[in-house]
């Protein structure tokens, strides 16, 4: 039974090889030696180091979004996805299918390698399977939080960053600027506090010079940050383009409330650290206290003790 699962588990990394090598961009072997000959003319050894470095990465990358396009094809719908990614960061059309080429290789790389390498350190087959299962959940499960994660933190970002970016497109509004020269000046001052939130108000004004209109572009942004203050944020500018009203009243209206938030947050923020210092309390002060104030007088009692005895 040994011999045959080994066979079979060297007969399963073949053909994953053979697969991932498939998978792989083909390029012409005359092309690639003339291209090899013109970068290396005239390169430093570190340059030559890092160009097939990054060779290595972007063959890789090659083959994690080959593997994922043959995954989408089998997917009806990837726009709830495609906008997780965007929120997240990813706006290129090559991250769907690098996304879920990493789902989909991960789990085959972290439990195909661990289910070589622990046999090979002398572990049993039992523990050695149980552990290449759990890696190999760890690799699907791992992009899908680094992605929440990431989003996590942009929202964070932005959200902390609205009330002055409203401040100074009220003050822009209100100088005299239109609300699309405002937008542009914000995200330009803006950029030093938040980069995140200043590339999605140039973005918004890049799509309304594309002819895009303005609701349509107020509303994608909305979608592209996926956060709820924005949101409302653009809603209220599409309700002001629409019926006319001052733009500089109902800015400064919203920025008052937005700041509000913010310092309401922060009031929570504050609030919950008292429950959240009891834990460390309990754990981690608590026992040492006890070991530095009861500890000498334990010895002493058993030293004592032990006289009687």
């Amino acid at each position: 039974m040994l011999i045959l699962a080994t066979l079979l588990i060297a007969l399963s990394v073949g053909a994953a090889i053979l697969f991932f090598v498939e998978l792989a961009p083909n390029r012409s072997t005359a092309v690639a030696e003339r291209l090899q000959e013109l970068q290396a003319a005239g390169a430093t050894p570190d340059i030559l180091r890092r160009r097939r470095r990054q060779a290595q990465a972007d063959r890789l990358t090659g083959i994690i979004q080959a593997l994922g396009e043959k995954v989408e094809i089998g997917r009806k719908d990837t726009s709830a996805l495609r906008l997780r990614l965007i929120q997240a960061g990813y706006p290129n059309a090559s991250a769907v299918p690098l996304y879920l080429g990493a789902r989909m290789g991960l789990p085959m790389a972290l439990g195909g390698g661990l289910l070589l390498l622990l046999p090979a350190l002398g572990k049993p087959w039992p523990i050695a399977v149980l552990v290449a299962v759990w890696g190999a959940l760890l690799g699907y499960v791992l992009p899908t939080f680094m992605v929440r994660r990431r989003i996590s933190k942009r929202q964070r970002e932005m959200q902390k960053a609205l009330p002055d970016a409203l401040d100074l497109l009220v003050v822009c509004v209100e100088a005299g600027l239109g609300l699309n020269q405002a937008l542009v000046r914000v995200s330009q001052e803006i950029d030093r506090v938040s980069p995140v939130l200043s590339e999605q108000l140039a973005l918004v004004n890049l799509e309304i010079r594309a002819g895009t209109p303005r609701d349509d572009a107020f509303r994608n942004l909305g979608d592209r940050t996926g956060l709820q203050d924005i949101k409302s944020l653009m809603a209220m500018l599409i309700q002001t383009d629409r019926f006319g009203t001052s733009v500089a009243q109902a800015l400064r209206t919203h920025a008052d409330t937005m700041r509000t938030k913010r310092r309401q947050r922060a009031e929570e923020a504050a609030a919950k650290t008292t429950i959240k210092l009891v834990f460390p309390l309990v754990l981690l002060i608590f026992p040492a206290l006890y070991v530095i104030i009861l500890g000498p007088a334990l010895i002493q009692i058993l030293e004592s003790l032990s006289q009687f005895g």
